[in-house]
Order: structure tokens, then C-alpha cells, then sequence
């Protein structure tokens, strides 16, 4: 989060200086009638205002993919047309490429690998071989000697200026990520992990299970939020071991609860990363745990994303049939926030729906909200599914839910996520 917008910070300032400096040298080189430098500062103005107005927008891709196309064509026409180099003076317009491949390093982090390294490498090679040069396909327009001579000095000094902000920036960003996994690593030899358990339950108000979620109590900073170490979890690669180590607590509790005849029917539901289900070995990792905690299978429940549909439907697919031969169930977390479709839902064994809180927050007073509620337990129920509505925060939201025929509920209404020794007391209080 701190990244993107330290990106979106620097992608708007970029936009503002090309409108600035676009309007000061068109002015500049107009008193010249040097009309064609003036037309790609005029260029440089209309993209930085569409920069600015995409990413104000949050079309952020758009925004990276036109700032970096105007930027990368506008540097490479000027070197082969206006700054072509002789035997007294060096072309330097070519040296903005450097910081321009550097910034693609941060600004399309989170992109595919091939975006990614394409504008890298096409910002590299163009340096490389316009330094290595003096062909241009306009002969007689490069600029008169007593104008590029001293641009030699300006291009040459703002360049490195830019290549040295741009690293400064991609060291930050560096150092708070080994800052952040060494903390991880810390907290989970530390054992400074927890998990919550936000109880689930029936119509009938008897809590039927849990979603067990993840709680970091940090030695000095106290509670830290999921929302803010997990997606460092997700860059740093370590929210395979977190999500192991989740995982096996949540069978080490079922085994738990197994002994007390007051608990032994609760069902305990757990969030599995795609990194995490993507790897070689989960579908061995989930049977050891199983034979390991001698748990019933279907009280474990894994949950997953539309975004792990969407990915690898195939691989998905088959592992899921595995685990579910054995037993274990799966609920499609988040419902109706991503992208898949009804055919990947007849595709996939799963057994439950969770509709999404976005959605049960205004469902009563948003008629879109009302109708994707109403559709997704209709849905549900035609299909064999059970549905649970997540987020569930008042007794109007419960009853409307309740008389549109879903099955479970879970959500601040009823309990916020509680400790292991508050959650047994509120499901024993509950069942009484």
C-alpha cells in the first residue's frame, strides 16, 4: 500500500512537471520557430494531463502505459531527429532512458513479468543503441550546435538527477520489504501469531463453526491489522509458511474440540492463499495434517477466492477433487467481487457460497445489492450450495436475509472475532 502510493504520488507529480515544463518550452522555442520541438511539447502537455486525469480515475495501468509510451517515444525521436550527435558534440537527450528503465522497475512492479521486463529492456536497448549511433532518418532538422551544447550539460545533469531519485526510491522500497519480512520471520518463530475464530451460525441461532483468522500481536506496535502485514506476506513469499502454520492450528483445534462432545460438531473454516494451494506439495501437506490430528476431514473447510478461479482452472480443479475425496469441504469466499462464472461454478466441487459483505451492508437500501443478495442464495440453493452471508451487522440485515432463504450468518451482528476462551464461551452460551 505504502508502494503504490509512493507510485501514484511520483506518476502524478510526473504528469504535472511535463505540463509545466511542456507549456515553458513551447513558449521558449516557439520565439525560435522551432515548431516541430513545440508540437511534442504540446504532446508532452496533453499527456500529462491525461496521466493526471487516469490516475486520479484509478486507471492506474492505463496511466503507467501512456506515461512511459509518450515518454519513451518522445526521448528516442528528439535524439534521432533534433540531437544528433557530430564529432564536437556528443548526443545527450538519450540519457533520460536510463532513469525512464529504472522507474519501469517500480512503477510495474505488480504487473506481469513480461509487461514488466518488456519496458526495461525497451528503454535499455534504445539507450544502448542510440549511444552507440549517429544515424538519424531526418537529416538537416537536429537543433544548431550553440542550442545542444549547452542541452549536453542540462540533459546530462537532469538525467542523473532523475536516476538517482528513482534508486533512492527503489532502495526504500527495498529496505521496508527486508524490514517487513525480517519482522515476519520473527513473528512466526516468536509464535506472535494468533488465530480468531468469528463464529458462524444456523438459522436457528446455534453457532455451527468458525472462520479462523489471522491475528499478529506485534511485542511494540500491539495488535498489527491483517490488512496491513499480508500483502508483504504475499510479496515476501512467506505467507506459505503463515499459511501452514494457520493451517495446522486450525486441525490442532478441531482436534480439540473433537474430545468435548459440547464442540465436536463445530466446523472450522480457514482462507488458503493461492501461493499456498499452488504449491507441489499442499495436497500431501493437507492429508498429514488430517492422519497427523486424527480430525474428520469435512469439519475443515478451506477457503478460496474468485481470483484463484480465474487463474489456473484446470490445476484448481484437480486438487480440489483430490481433497475433496478425502473429505474436506470448500466455500467460494468473497462471491460475486471477482471474476468467474457460472460455468466454473458447475466445474469446481464445492459445497458453500459466501456472499460477500460489500453486499449485505447495503442491502437495504441499494436495490443492485438486493438483487445480486437474492440471486446468489437463489443460485445457491438451485445448485445444492449452502450459502453464508458474511458481514452481517444489524437485525434488519439478518431478517432480510433470512426470509430470502439463507442458510448461515456470520458477522459483527452476532460476534466479532473472538479469542479461543471467549469463542468457546459464546458458543456454549449460544447452544445452551
Amino acid at each position: 500500500m505504502i508502494h503504490h502510493r509512493r507510485e501514484r504520488r511520483m506518476r502524478v507529480l510526473a504528469s504535472f512537471v511535463m505540463w509545466v515544463l511542456g507549456g515553458i518550452w513551447a513558449v521558449f522555442f516557439s520565439l525560435q520557430g522551432h515548431w516541430l520541438i513545440v508540437a511534442i511539447d504540446l504532446v508532452l502537455m496533453g499527456t500529462g494531463v491525461a496521466v493526471f486525469t487516469l490516475s486520479w480515475l484509478h486507471f492506474d495501468r492505463s496511466a503507467r502505459l501512456l506515461l512511459f509510451g509518450v515518454l519513451l517515444l518522445v526521448i528516442v525521436g528528439i535524439s534521432l531527429v533534433l540531437d544528433v550527435p557530430n564529432a564536437f558534440i556528443p548526443r545527450s537527450t538519450h540519457l533520460y532512458l536510463l532513469p525512464l528503465g529504472v522507474a519501469a522497475m517500480m512503477a510495474f512492479r505488480d504487473e506481469p513479468t513480461w509487461l514488466r521486463y518488456s519496458v526495461i529492456a525497451v528503454c535499455l536497448l534504445s539507450f544502448v543503441g542510440l549511444a552507440a549511433s549517429y544515424w538519424t532518418p531526418l537529416p538537416g532538422f537536429s537543433l544548431p550546435d550553440t542550442t545542444r551544447s549547452p542541452g549536453t550539460w542540462v540533459n546530462t545533469g537532469a538525467a542523473m538527477l532523475c536516476l538517482f531519485a528513482m534508486l533512492h526510491v527503489l532502495q526504500t522500497d527495498a529496505v521496508q520489504r527486508s524490514a517487513w519480512e525480517g519482522e515476519l520471520l520473527e513473528a512466526l518463530s516468536a509464535q506472535q501469531f494468533q488465530l480468531h475464530y468469528q463464529p458462524q451460525l444456523d438459522s436457528h441461532g446455534k453457532v455451527i463453526g468458525a472462520e479462523g483468522l489471522l491475528r499478529w500481536y506485534h511485542p511494540q506496535r500491539g495488535m498489527i491489522p491483517p490488512g496491513k502485514f499480508i500483502p508483504h506476506a504475499e510479496e515476501t513469499g512467506l505467507i506459505i509458511p503463515i499459511g501452514k502454520w494457520v493451517l495446522e492450528t486450525a486441525c490442532a483445534q478441531l482436534r480439540c474440540w473433537k474430545d468435548d462432545p459440547a464442540l465436536a460438531h463445530l466446523c472450522l473454516a480457514v482462507n488458503i492463499s493461492q501461493k499456498q494451494f499452488n504449491q507441489g506439495s499442499f495436497e500431501t501437506e493437507v492429508f498429514s495434517l488430517i492422519k497427523r490430528y486424527d480430525i474428520e476431514p469435512g469439519r475443515l473447510q478451506l477457503e478460496i477466492t474468485e481470483t484463484m478461479v480465474v487463474k489456473d482452472m484446470e490445476e484448481l480443479s484437480r486438487k480440489m477433487t483430490n481433497l475433496v475425496s478425502l473429505g474436506i469441504t470448500f466455500a467460494l469466499d468473497d462471491f460475486g467481487t471477482g471474476y468467474s462464472s457460472l460455468s466454473h461454478l458447475k466445474r469446481l466441487p464445492l459445497n458453500k457460497l459466501k456472499i460477500d459483505q460489500s453486499f449485505v451492508f447495503d442491502v437495504l437500501t441499494d436495490h443492485n445489492s438486493e438483487a445480486i443478495v437474492r440471486t446468489v442464495i437463489g443460485l445457491g440453493n438451485n445448485m445444492g450450495l449452502t450459502v453464508i452471508a458474511e458481514g452481517v451487522e444489524n437485525a434488519a440485515q439478518h431478517q432480510f436475509l433470512l426470509d430470502n432463504g439463507c442458510e448461515q450468518f456470520q458477522g459483527y451482528f452476532f460476534s466479532k472475532p473472538l479469542p479461543l476462551v471467549s469463542f468457546t464461551e459464546f458458543t456454549l452460551g449460544c447452544n445452551a
